[in-house]
């Protein structure tokens, strides 16, 4: 399972030769020094450093998990995730897929720049009731990670007022979270065209391991692969219902690649609801 961008880095880096081969890849295909979390050049946001590491952190453990002998059956993405996923399953090299994170972050970054955007991250309301509040503040649902924990996108002062009535209507917690673009959802349709063109430039191979999609919960094909990266940033990720659809499809263990354990964390909840 290969999780979408973290909300933060982790300043203790491995001492190894498949970080540090993946740390060289980072600086020579975005620029990022993941060892100070710096650019060799230029500045970009905290957001676009975020969307890098991410995918590193993803390939760095999928080297670990191989030379543990682990071989997956199956691979399942979550939101950016995808990016480190095509990697593991041979359909990009791993250079190229910390380049396209790279390059789409850069794009949401100068193409929305100016306006202040935030995801909403909801406990404890159904989504039901979300879709209600989220109409009314005109942000949408971005992520339905569990039947109760889920995660909105829009702009911070829609996205405040709507967290306060998710508090006042029964949710556990509201945080909120700054971003450059409001990922998964219909206004990255914006960048349509810009982003398109990045996902063009590359050569998808069929993946060698079968790899389920987000959304529809199918396997993706090499050809199925460019409008997927585009799709994706414009829909709702659905984790929950990717997590059954893998189970029906006979996956029994389930290793999370990558920074954190959120998604650990949404099968046990999804679990205790079965």
């Amino acid at each position: 399972m290969f999780p979408g961008q973290p909300l933060a880095h982790d300043a203790a880096f491995p001492d190894d030769a498949d970080f540090n081969e993946v740390a060289a890849l980072a600086r020579a295909h975005t620029g990022l020094d993941l060892s100070t979390f710096t650019w060799a050049a230029g500045t970009h946001t905290e957001q676009v450093a975020l969307q890098v590491y991410g995918v590193a952190a993803s390939l760095y453990r999928q080297r670990r998990l191989r030379l543990e002998g682990v071989k997956p059956a199956v691979a399942a993405e979550h939101s950016m995730g995808i990016y480190a996923a095509l990697a593991a399953c041979g359909s990009v090299g791993e250079g190229e897929v910390l380049e396209i994170a790279f390059r789409v972050g850069s794009c949401m970054e100068q193409r929305f720049s100016g306006r202040d955007y935030a995801l909403g991250c909801l406990v404890g309301l159904s989504a039901e009731k979300l879709a209600v509040l989220a109409a009314e503040g005109t942000v949408f649902l971005a992520n339905h990670n569990t039947s109760h924990h889920l995660l909105l996108a829009g702009r911070r002062h829609d996205m405040e007022a709507t967290l306060g009535e998710a508090l006042a209507t029964g949710a556990f917690s509201a945080k909120l979270f700054p971003c450059d673009a409001p990922l998964h959802t219909p206004l990255l349709a914006e960048a349509e065209e810009e982003l398109t063109t990045i996902f063009r430039d590359y050569r998808y191979r069929e993946p060698a391991i079968p790899l389920m999609n987000h959304i529809d919960q199918e396997f993706l094909t090499a050809a199925e692969i460019p409008p997927f990266l585009m799709r994706e940033l414009t829909e709702t990720v659905h984790w929950e219902q990717t997590y059954r659809a893998l189970k029906r499809a006979g996956a029994t263990r389930f290793v999370e690649v990558g920074a954190g354990d959120s998604l650990k964390k949404y099968n046990r909840w999804i679990e205790s609801r079965l």
